[in-house]
């Protein structure tokens, strides 16, 4: 458990969900997540209400999804889709000038694509997702939907949680979630990811994927595998691990997060190592909560009252981390700065979908790798 009286960190905390049955516990609960919020950016969550036999379910699909053959999943390439969802091979993409070794399919929530001519291009980035076939992996697409459904309900019950965290009504972050704090299905399109991070080779690099900060408001992942390799870092700039905690879901927040709350809530640097030579892969599925595209945050930071603010104060100052990416939040709306990164990471799908965007930020034409940064 990390020293609530630190301001540095070098574990991440645990909160129980179950704490939130009891009054006494409910306010327990809102204690460690104030304290979790400012001082790490992360923190596990055990019994998350999420079914157990779905999560069991999509661990067991997870391995057999990238043992489908080759061509089955270049058929689900992501250069396919205007919304960045399918297939990426392993290397595709850079983290600070180093090649990511990872393999990953991107999946999301369901929904229905909105644009049309005239309208800015980042509403294009939701919209219908890529599935394998079902007779190859049959109940997969349910089951990983029932999933996504139950991911997206806590996430909003979470972001309700910190309101109260941070003594601000609810409805304070509505703007952000399509109006309403709980949205109905289909208002967002969250992003979802499954990854597999294979075991390095003797005398490679042991980047599974390079130190960044996420962007939106709420981060969930599920480590699927029992390999370490996930790690944090703290305002001294130390790495600390972040290991699989059994029945947990890990949970961070994301730049946009931090910029409505004027810095009070953190996000945190992280990274994530491959497996050693000799091991099996490292797999683990995240779930990243969306905020409405058009929305501005820097014209929408949220007021608080003097003493919370205050707290913050006691965390010190940010030492120097390794990530830089989502500086750009504040000034654009937030589809633009998603569709920014999504570009960069991802030259392949902008040069065929986004050919102003591609021309823009790749003059000399199409790259070996997309970089975010």
């Amino acid at each position: 458990m990390t020293d609530s009286s630190s301001s540095n960190f070098s574990s991440i905390p645990i909160l129980d969900w179950s704490l939130l049955s009891t009054t006494e516990g409910h306010a327990k609960f809102v204690e460690q997540l104030r304290h979790a919020l400012i001082n790490v950016g992360f923190l596990y969550l055990s019994h998350p209400p999420v079914a157990r036999e779905d999560v069991e379910a999509l661990v067991e699909y997870t391995p057999r999804l990238f043992d489908l053959p080759h061509e089955e999943k270049e058929r689900i390439l992501m250069a396919n889709s205007p919304h960045f969802f399918g297939y990426s091979r392993l290397g595709a993409e850079l983290t600070k000038g180093k090649t990511d070794q990872r393999e990953q399919f991107d999946f999301g929530t369901p929904y229905e694509n909105q644009w049309k001519p005239g309208d800015p291009e980042y509403l294009k980035l939701w919209g219908p997702l890529q599935w394998p076939p079902e007779e190859l992996l049959p109940g997969f697409k349910a089951t990983y939907l029932r999933y996504l459904d139950q991911v997206e309900q806590l996430s909003y019950d979470f972001i309700r949680l910190i309101a109260e965290a941070f003594e601000v009504p609810e409805e304070a972050f509505a703007p952000f979630l399509g109006g309403d704090a709980k949205p109905k299905p289909g208002v967002l399109q969250h992003r979802s990811k499954i990854v597999k991070y294979p075991a390095r080779k003797e005398g490679d690099s042991d980047q599974g994927v390079g130190p960044h900060f996420d962007g939106g408001f709420l981060t969930f992942l599920l480590q699927v595998s029992d390999h370490p390799g996930l790690q944090v870092q703290n305002l001294a700039g130390e790495w600390i691990d972040a290991p699989p905690v059994p029945g947990t879901f890990v949970i961070n927040l994301g730049k946009a997060l931090e910029t409505v709350t004027q810095g009070l809530a953190r996000a945190t640097s992280h990274r994530v190592l491959s497996p050693p030579p000799g091991s099996t892969p490292r797999y683990s599925i995240p779930f990243f909560q969306s905020i409405a595209q058009e929305i501005c945050i820097g014209d929408l930071v949220l007021d608080f009252k003097p003493e919370i603010l205050k707290l913050k104060d006691s965390r010190g100052q940010t030492g120097v981390v390794d990530s830089v990416n989502y500086q750009e939040y504040g000034q654009y709306p937030s589809g633009y700065v998603n569709l920014i990164g999504r570009v960069k990471s991802h030259p392949d799908v902008a040069e065929r979908h986004y050919p102003d965007m591609f021309k823009q930020f790749f003059p000399q034409g199409l790259p070996a790798q997309g970089s975010a940064y």
